[in-house]
């Protein structure tokens, strides 16, 4: 069975007697773009870690902590609602 190749923004590519479809320059254009913005952001977060060691998170009202002789649990509940507001809407504003 050959499938052609579509012209949507994320195509859908079945195998067939040609070998899947795949539009090399496109997709190698954007892993290289995510993996460049991802190695930035690490570094930027690595050169900031010491103020960002002050911030609070990790340590908010609603962050649970057990801790036992030889047993620590730690459920940061309230810190990962935060931040996963934050950064839904830092990737909505972006998008607009």
């Amino acid at each position: 069975m050959h499938v052609r190749c579509s012209t949507n923004r994320y195509p859908v590519s079945l195998p067939g007697p040609g070998g899947p479809c795949i539009q090399p320059g496109r997709r190698a254009v954007t892993i290289q773009r995510l993996l460049v913005v991802t190695g930035v952001i690490l570094v930027v977060a690595g050169l900031c870690w010491p103020w960002l060691g002050k911030i609070p998170l990790g340590r908010l009202p609603g962050d649970i902590v057990i801790d036992r002789p030889g047993l620590r649990i730690y459920l940061p509940l309230t810190t990962a609602i935060l931040v996963s507001v934050i950064l839904s809407l830092v990737l909505w504003l972006l998008r607009r």
